[in-house]
C-alpha cells in the first residue's frame, strides 16, 4: 500500500481522505523552467546533472540564489542591482561623474561594461515607454533622471536605449525634456529592431564610440 522512499520524494501524506506524493525532482524540474529560454527537457537535464553530478554545486547555486533574493535592491542612485545602497559603479570615483548613459535594463549595463569602452556613470529606466502597455515617464523614472543630471550638472547625457519603435520614443522623450546637457544616442552597429544585450562587445564599443548627437528639428 506504501510506496518506498526514494531519494527524491518526501514521505507520503494525507490530505483529506486523499494520499498525496510530492516529487522533489519534478518541483526543481518545474522551478528551472522559470529562466528563459529554459524549456521542460534542458530542464530536466539540468536538475539531474545537479543531482547526480554535482550536489556541492547545486548547494552553492541554491544558497547563492536565496542570498541574492534576500540581499539584492536597486541602487538608489542609478537604480542597477546591487547588494548596497549603491552600486560599484556609482561609488567609484575615477569614472566620468559629468557623463550618463541611459539604458533600458541591468542587462544593458553588463553589456556596455564588458566592452571596457564606457567609464562614465549609468541610469537604468527599467522599461522603455509603451502607451499599449501602460508604461509612461513615471513608470521610467525619467523625473528623477531630469532631476540627476541638473543636481550633477551632467554635461552629456548617452541614450542606448533598445533601436525598437518603444526603443526610439523612449530616446525621444528624453532629448526633449533634457535642456542642461548634450544628448548623444548610440548608433553604429546596432541592427534596427535588434535588443542591446544580445549584441557583442566588439559592436557595442563601436556603437559607444560612434554616437551622434540627436536632432529633431
Amino acid at each position: 500500500f506504501f510506496k518506498q522512499k526514494t531519494a527524491y520524494e518526501i514521505p507520503l501524506r494525507l490530505v483529506g481522505s486523499e494520499m498525496c506524493i510530492r516529487d522533489r525532482v519534478t518541483e526543481l524540474i518545474n522551478a528551472l523552467t522559470i529562466l528563459p529560454g529554459v524549456g521542460k527537457k534542458s530542464a530536466q537535464r539540468m536538475a539531474l546533472y545537479l543531482l547526480d553530478r554535482n550536489k556541492d554545486g547545486a548547494s552553492i547555486l541554491a544558497n547563492t540564489l536565496n542570498l541574492a533574493v534576500e540581499n539584492i535592491q536597486r541602487c538608489s542612485s542609478c537604480r542597477m542591482l546591487t547588494s548596497n545602497d549603491l552600486c560599484k559603479v556609482c561609488l567609484d570615483s575615477s569614472r566620468d561623474a559629468k557623463s550618463i548613459c541611459v539604458v533600458e535594463s541591468p542587462s544593458d549595463v553588463l553589456a556596455i561594461e564588458s566592452t571596457g569602452g564606457y567609464r562614465g556613470k549609468y541610469f537604468v529606466l527599467l522599461g522603455r515607454l509603451s502607451p499599449i502597455d501602460g508604461i509612461g515617464p513615471e513608470d521610467l523614472g525619467i523625473d528623477d533622471l531630469l532631476k540627476i543630471i541638473i543636481k550633477n550638472e551632467i554635461k552629456e547625457v548617452i541614450l542606448a536605449t533598445s533601436s525598437t519603435v518603444e526603443g526610439d520614443a523612449t530616446a525621444i522623450f528624453i532629448k526633449d525634456h533634457v535642456k542642461s546637457a548634450k544628448v548623444s544616442r548610440i548608433s553604429y552597429g546596432i541592427p534596427i529592431g535588434g535588443e542591446l544585450e544580445y549584441v557583442d562587445g566588439t559592436t557595442i564599443a563601436r556603437a559607444i564610440e560612434g554616437r551622434v548627437e540627436i536632432n529633431v528639428d
